[in-house]
């Protein structure tokens, strides 16, 4: 046994960087195959994960605002220019080269973080970020969820687990940085399932992971399949100790982005504990202190 160690993205990015960076949510007008072919997957929001930004302004601008927002709060000086609605690689190479051009023109901007899908990063769209992360630090999110068949194919993801390393080893081969998204508690997954999904990473050397929480909005398919069926969800002690317990299969220098989900609060349905994210990972913090000083 050892004690658990977490290489937080907060202190990651003030060791590479020298200073606090933070991200600035944007929306490219990207849509998803997912939802064009299909119904989308189970648990996405209609805004795809873009409850935070400025969708409605060009890409300079949206920038412009995130930066004026953060830098009278927070004082912030560097940030991540971070592509998080929907599949962010869905569009033809040349239109991504605009996008992402105009994203990183800022100076301030020192990272590209660009949220996509394993089945839409093609070599020429990979060799596009490999040539963009020549000239700034490139990470791709993709969202993994689950390792576990059943669990993919009722989620509608959409795509092998094969074809989301394959993917994940080519951008790697590239120098480009891997984020994978985890979620905790997806309707009949235990906890076993949710561990080998994070195992998963490991195995891959997957460099980032990001742990969700299952939370349910009304404006998600989850939501109606949720009144159907009833299928358990996590209390927040549960998912604490899931997490903890995640943490224990880590290598040390995977770099963790995220312990919980964050819910669009006003249409935010179950479960309630989810509401309070400081509270979640309060919790969190504490199981692990609590581990740490009974090894």
């Amino acid at each position: 046994m050892k004690k658990i160690k977490i290489n937080r993205l907060n202190d990651y990015l003030k060791n590479e960087y020298g200073t606090r960076v933070y991200k600035l949510p944007l929306d490219g007008g990207f849509s998803c195959p997912n939802r064009e072919n299909g119904k989308g997957c189970l648990f996405c929001s209609d805004s795809g994960a873009g409850e935070f930004t400025f969708n409605d302004f060009p890409i300079k601008n949206q920038i412009d605002l995130q930066i004026e927002r953060l830098s009278e709060r927070k004082r912030a000086e560097k940030f991540i220019a971070y592509f998080q609605s929907f599949t962010n690689t869905y569009k033809p190479v040349d239109e991504l080269r605009k996008i992402y051009d105009e994203a990183i023109s800022n100076e301030k901007v020192i990272v590209l973080d660009i949220a996509t899908r394993g089945d839409c990063l093609d070599d020429e769209k990979i060799k596009l970020l490999s040539k963009i992360n020549e000239k700034i630090d490139v990470w791709v999110e993709m969202g993994l969820q689950s390792t576990k068949k059943s669990s993919i194919d009722l989620i509608n993801r959409g795509y092998s687990n094969d074809l989301y390393f394959d993917s994940a080893k080519k951008l790697m081969d590239n120098g480009i940085k891997v984020i994978s998204h985890v979620i905790a508690g997806l309707p009949y997954e235990s906890e076993d399932d949710f561990l080998n999904t994070v195992y998963m990473t490991q195995k891959h050397d997957i460099w980032g992971i990001k742990i969700h929480s299952l939370y349910i909005q009304t404006d998600s398919r989850l939501y109606d399949y949720y009144n159907e069926n009833k299928f358990n969800l996590l209390t927040m002690d549960e998912y604490t100790n899931w997490v903890v317990d995640s943490f224990k299969i880590l290598n040390e220098d995977t770099v963790v982005h995220r312990m919980t989900g964050d819910a669009d609060k006003t249409k935010l349905y179950l479960p309630n504990w989810s509401r309070d994210k400081l509270k979640v990972i309060s919790e969190i913090n504490r199981k692990i202190k609590e581990y740490n000083e009974q090894i």
